[in-house]
């Protein structure tokens, strides 16, 4: 009597997959909403540092503002105004820079094209996916070259660097003018730092920028990996 067999058993041997697979499939998918969270970041810095602000009677009270006796105390004026108003200067700058910008919608537009021309076609775009136009695929370097002498012709030959330079100035113009006729005596400066930065936009635009990158590195991180 024969005794049955089990049929053969072949051996089975673990397919590896190839490195570019591989790095492929260990490489995170870029988030689909890395640009929302990046702006729920500025809209979050943004509200924060409008909490900070002054009352809006006590930058524009006429009993305080009187004309400085000299060039060194309209600037100790300056300075005190801007350690307390600061919030208050660079939020009119940046509204004159807006009212600017929306008066040229041509320039608005220039701007808002650069500005998504290098999200969507470096920061976020993902090493695997090559920028392909017209029929021809640019590598990485080709692409920042591009987006570069692109930034350059903007800014430099067309209406929106001009636009922007004269808005700041007129803004900073505004802001030196109420710093020096404002007397800052009935303010409460105690509580701000005599070596305050006098920089019109690194309190501002440093918090910001600090939280935009802390979300965006690792987001970008991934899509250039």
């Amino acid at each position: 009597m024969m005794s049955s067999q089990s049929p053969p058993v072949l051996p089975v041997t673990n397919l590896q997959q190839p490195p570019a697979a591989a790095a492929s499939a260990s490489q995170p998918p870029l988030p689909p909403h890395a640009l929302r969270a990046i702006l729920n970041s500025i809209t979050e810095s943004v509200r924060n540092g409008f909490a900070q602000r002054r009352p809006f009677s006590e930058l524009i009270d006429r009993s305080a503002f009187s004309k400085p006796e000299s060039i060194s105390d309209a600037t100790t004026r300056i300075r005190k105004n801007y350690s307390y108003f600061r919030i208050n200067y660079l939020t009119a700058i940046f509204v004159i820079l807006a009212f600017s910008l929306l008066s040229h919608p041509f320039s608005l537009l220039l701007l808002l094209g650069l500005v998504c021309s290098w999200l969507f076609l470096f920061l976020f775009r993902a090493s695997d996916q090559p920028l392909v136009l017209f029929g021809r695929t640019f590598s990485d370097r080709e692409t920042l070259g591009i987006l570069i002498v692109l930034s350059i012709f903007v800014v430099f030959l067309t209406s929106v660097g001009s636009l922007i330079i004269s808005a700041l100035l007129v803004g900073v113009g505004i802001v030196c003018a109420h710093g020096a006729f404002r007397a800052p005596e009935d303010l409460f400066l105690d509580d701000v730092p005599e070596n305050a930065n006098t920089s019109f936009l690194s309190s501002f635009i440093g918090s910001a920028a600090s939280n935009v990158v802390s979300t965006a590195a690792p987001i970008v991180a991934a899509a250039r990996v």
